[in-house]
C-alpha cells in the first residue's frame, strides 16, 4: 500500500509540476497588462526637419531600417523647415503612445517646449545630430562638429593659407552651426589676428538656402575684391558658391571647403572645383540611434563618451569622429566606405582618368 501511495504522489508530481513551473515562468515575463514583454513592440517617434538635403534622406532609410530590423515600429513626421508644424507633428506622435522620441530639431531654441511636452508623457527624448537648447535630453547623438569645423579651417590653410575669406555660416537655429564656427574659426584666429588672413565677408544662412548662399557669394563678387577662399558650412552652401564662382570664370581658383560628403559635393572635389568635404559616416549614427532607442525604450543604459552643455544641462553625448576628404583620400574614405559608388563620384572625369581601386 505505502509503494502504490508513493508511485501515485510521484505521477501528480511529474504531472503537475511542469504546468506550475510554466505557470510561473509565464507570470515572470508578463507585464501587468498580461502581455508579454519581450514580444512588445517598440515604438519609435522620428521628427525631421527636412529631408531637402541629400544627408537626411540617407539618415532617414538606414535608421528606419535599422529599427525595422530590431523589430520596431518607427512613425516619421517631417516638419519642411517650420517649427510651429514640427510642434504639431510631435504632439501627433506623442498621442500615438509612442515609446521613445528621436528628434532632429528645425529649431534649437523652439524645440525646447517640445521635449518638454515628450517628458511629460514619460517619453525620453534622443537629440539627434542636432542639439535641442536647454531641455536636459535623455541622449544627444551626433558627430564631433567642432572638430568638423577644424578639419574646415584646417583644410582651407593648407590650400590657401593667406589671403581673402568668405565665410558662410549655417542657420542661426541649428546649434551646429555654431559648433562648426568655433571649429573653423578656431583654425583660422591666429592668421586673422596677425593679418595674414583678412575675412572679407561673413553671414549666417537662414535655413540653410542655398539662394541665400548663392546671392551672399554674387554680392561679394560684384564688390571686385579678390576672394581667395570660401568656407561654406555645408556642401549645399559650397555648391551655391561655386555656382557664383562659375558664373565669373572662377570656380576651381577659389579655394572652397564644405562638408557633408553630399554626391555632388565629392563630385566638385574630383573635378577640382572644391578643395575639400568633410565625411561624417551617416550610416553609424543612423544605425547606433536606432539601437539606442530601441535599448533606452526597453529600459536599457546608454553609455554615452562624453557629455555636452545645452545652455542649462550636462547631457550625455555620444560623440563620432569626422573625417576630412580631398581628391587624394576620396577612394580610401567615401568609395571604399561604399557611401557613394566610384561611378558617381567620378561620373564627369573621364573613364581613363578614374583611379583604380585594389
Amino acid at each position: 500500500m505505502y509503494c502504490l501511495r508513493r508511485l501515485a504522489i510521484i505521477l501528480l508530481l511529474m504531472i503537475f509540476l511542469p504546468l506550475v513551473l510554466s505557470s510561473c515562468s509565464k507570470t515572470k515575463e508578463n507585464g501587468p497588462d498580461g502581455n508579454d514583454q519581450k514580444e512588445k513592440k517598440i515604438v519609435i517617434g522620428y521628427s525631421m526637419d527636412t529631408l531637402v538635403h541629400e544627408r537626411w534622406l540617407r539618415d532617414r532609410d538606414i535608421f528606419m531600417a535599422r529599427a525595422n530590423e530590431l523589430g520596431a515600429e518607427v512613425i516619421l513626421q517631417v516638419a519642411n523647415s517650420d517649427s510651429a508644424e514640427q510642434e504639431k507633428q510631435v504632439q501627433y506622435l506623442l498621442d500615438q503612445n509612442i515609446d521613445i522620441l528621436v528628434l532632429v530639431p528645425h529649431d534649437a531654441d523652439e524645440a525646447t517646449d517640445m521635449v518638454k511636452a515628450a517628458k511629460n508623457k514619460g517619453v525620453k527624448v534622443i537629440s539627434y545630430d542636432r542639439l535641442v537648447k536647454k531641455a536636459n535630453v535623455d541622449l544627444y547623438i551626433s558627430f564631433d562638429n567642432v572638430k568638423v569645423g577644424e578639419l574646415m579651417g584646417q583644410a582651407a590653410i593648407e590650400n590657401s593659407p593667406t589671403g581673402n575669406y568668405l565665410i558662410l555660416n549655417g542657420s542661426k537655429k541649428d546649434n551646429n552651426s555654431f559648433m562648426f564656427n568655433k571649429g573653423y574659426m578656431s583654425a583660422l584666429n591666429y592668421r586673422i589676428e596677425s593679418g595674414i588672413i583678412q575675412v572679407i565677408g561673413e553671414t549666417w544662412v537662414d535655413d540653410w538656402m542655398y539662394e541665400n548662399a548663392l546671392s551672399f557669394v554674387e554680392e561679394a563678387l560684384r564688390s571686385g575684391e579678390r576672394i581667395d577662399a570660401i568656407i561654406a558650412a555645408n556642401d549645399t552652401l559650397a555648391g551655391a558658391s561655386v555656382q557664383a564662382l562659375a558664373e565669373k570664370r572662377l570656380a576651381g581658383k577659389v579655394t572652397v571647403i564644405g562638408h557633408d560628403a553630399d554626391l555632388d559635393g565629392c563630385q566638385r572635389v574630383v573635378e577640382g572645383t572644391q578643395y575639400a568635404t568633410v565625411y561624417k559616416p551617416i550610416d553609424v549614427i543612423a544605425r547606433t540611434a536606432a539601437e539606442f532607442a530601441v535599448k533606452m525604450a526597453r529600459g536599457g543604459l546608454i553609455q554615452a563618451n562624453d557629455t555636452i552643455n545645452d545652455g542649462k544641462y550636462d547631457v550625455p553625448y555620444y560623440k563620432i569622429e569626422p573625417i576630412l576628404v580631398t581628391s587624394e583620400n576620396m577612394v580610401d574614405v567615401i568609395i571604399k566606405d561604399q557611401f557613394h559608388r566610384l561611378e558617381d563620384v567620378y561620373m564627369n572625369i573621364p573613364k581613363s582618368q578614374w583611379p583604380k581601386i585594389d
